[in-house]
């Protein structure tokens, strides 16, 4: 179980521990903003169902997502000369491995499933980052209207938050660093080596090698 499943267990693992800090600081800090605008706190279960749990959650796990998603889709067809990250320059040097084992059924059912199942994964992260888009949206919204509140003005619409750029620096601010967190992997994988992780060429392999 742990041979075969460590990695996906400790990352897992670490989700969990790091949600849940997340979840005890977020109530700790938000209940003393609610506190010193004279208001109630909140439980622990009514922090996770606020907008201000929502928001802070789903806004990192879009651009994760997003990051995640475009990086399946960029890495089809561009290259970076020297990178571990890219596929060869050479299409002749790319060897395609398939292990003995059972075929994935939408192969063996062929024609629209296996076209889908050719294009699952990229699906997948785009559903997802739909999917917390539109909860990262509901919770900042919630968010919003209950600081509007706390300061006695007039919460927006669910339409005018959506176009304020309070929204959209939310996103922006996650957007771009996972983007630079990619480049950085892409360039750093051309000069620096980590022995023996997938993520890095061989140690004796030249910069100018491309793929792992």
């Amino acid at each position: 179980m742990w041979r075969r499943n460590g990695l996906s267990l400790v990352l897992l693992g670490l989700t969990v521990l790091f949600i849940g800090g997340q979840i005890a600081t977020g109530l700790n800090v938000h209940n003393q903003d609610l506190i010193e605008h004279g208001q109630a706190p909140l439980d622990l279960w009514s922090y996770v169902a606020s907008g201000h749990f929502i928001s802070a959650t789903f806004e990192n796990w879009e651009s994760e997502f997003l990051q995640m998603g475009m990086y399946v889709l960029l890495t089809v067809s561009l290259r970076q000369h020297g990178s571990a990250e890219s596929r060869p320059l050479d299409p002749a040097q790319e060897e395609e491995r398939v292990e003995a084992g059972p075929t994935p059924w939408p192969v063996r059912r062929g024609g629209l499933w296996k076209t889908l199942y050719g294009h699952s994964l990229a699906i997948a992260f785009g559903a997802l980052f739909l999917i917390s888009f539109s909860l990262h949206a509901v919770g900042s919204w919630r968010a919003e209207r209950v600081e509007q509140q706390l300061i006695g003005k007039q919460p927006p619409s669910f339409l005018e938050h959506l176009g304020s750029s309070t929204f959209w620096f939310e996103s922006m601010q996650n957007w771009q660093s996972e983007f630079l967190a990619v480049l950085s992997l892409v360039v750093l994988t051309i000069f620096l080596r980590q022995k023996d992780s997938p993520q890095s060429k061989p140690v004796q392999a030249p910069h100018a090698q491309t793929g792992d």
